[in-house]
């Protein structure tokens, strides 16, 4: 059966894709959940739509992610610790401790899934901390801890 995808559906293709399933599939999972619906000449006109949208999408999105990206990437993050004499940390720096105060300083909610740390900061002074804005799009930023 020739179905428009709806949303996006993991294995299968994107929103406004045009994919050939199983009936039963269609039938029982795709359309009662409102991811697909039966491919008609109405409905190859309205996936064409679909599908330009979200190109024009996903090139706004890449373009904000690239200008937030030299923001970014401009000025060191300093994020303050507790630390001991020898500059190790009481506890450590997190993506969410890193996330929060990139928000606060550009004004754009950062999500702390897309910030790539290795393991947590236990120790002060500057690490490098890489941020997937997109999927075509990273920032590598400079995170220095300093203590209170």
């Amino acid at each position: 059966m020739k179905v428009l995808l709806r949303d996006d559906v993991e294995h299968l293709g994107r929103k406004g894709d045009l994919v050939d399933v199983a009936d039963g599939y269609a039938r029982n999972y795709l359309m009662p959940r409102g991811f697909a619906m039966v491919a008609t000449k109405g409905t190859v006109r309205q996936a064409e739509a679909m599908r330009r949208s979200r190109e024009a999408r996903e090139v706004r999105e890449r373009e904000a992610a690239e200008e937030l990206s030299g923001r970014l990437a401009s000025a060191p993050v300093v994020v303050t610790a507790r630390a001991g004499e020898e500059g190790k940390l009481f506890g450590s720096i997190t993506t969410t401790e890193i996330a929060t105060v990139l928000t606060e300083r550009v004004g754009v909610e950062i999500d702390r899934r897309k910030l790539e740390l290795d393991e947590p900061i236990k120790d002060l002074g500057t690490t490098e901390v890489r941020l997937r804005l997109h999927p075509d799009v990273e920032a590598v930023i400079s995170v220095e801890v300093v203590a209170e």
